[in-house]
């Protein structure tokens, strides 16, 4: 699978590193990522033991075009946008494509391929509602960062695994990690 990975500007990046984390356990599928300015800005307040150079997946530029993933030819599978600021959400809801975040996002829209949008906003305004009523209408997938306990997480980053796991089984990724009804 070919997957691109957005990494927006809102807090939450520790999402996304586990999300990367565990895309680099599988080894299994083609990644490549972009992050805006706050992400990188964020990425150091909330990951400082974690640096993003040491993943092994190719980075853009977010003003880099000709990334192949701008366009629906290069036959990109997936898209996840982890964390999802409300900003990006509102531009993507209203065909803003001012960035390579934003155009992959609208090029999954347009191709009909998953898109996958972990918003990290709360509390939620009626613009946030009626701009998830937009993407979700377009075809995308709002996955809030909202955790779940059902798996009795005993760590920080266990309880975060329960959102970015669940980002990557709505775009088709077995995580093999918890089920409801089922041990693992």
């Amino acid at each position: 699978m070919k997957i691109v990975i957005g990494i927006g500007g809102a807090s939450g990046s520790v999402y996304a590193r586990l999300l990367l984390d565990k895309l680099m356990d599988l080894q299994e599928h083609e990644v490549s990522y972009v992050m805006s300015d706050n992400a990188e800005v964020n990425w150091q307040l909330e990951n400082p033991q974690h640096s993003i150079q040491n993943y092994p997946f190719r980075r853009y530029a977010k003003n880099d075009f000709t990334a192949p993933f701008a366009s629906g030819s290069a036959k990109y599978d997936a898209m996840i946008v982890c964390p999802c600021s409300a900003g990006f959400l509102g531009r993507v809801a209203n065909g803003i494509s001012d960035d390579l975040m934003t155009r992959a996002a609208d090029v999954m829209l347009k191709e009909r391929k998953k898109l996958v949008l972990v918003f990290r906003e709360s509390p939620f305004n009626l613009i946030h509602i009626e701009n998830m009523k937009k993407v979700t209408l377009a075809g995308g997938i709002i996955c809030p960062a909202i955790p779940s306990f059902y798996s009795k997480p005993e760590t920080m980053d266990q309880l975060i695994a329960t959102v970015s796991n669940r980002a990557l089984e709505l775009i088709g990724i077995d995580t093999k990690s918890f089920k409801w009804g089922e041990s693992i």
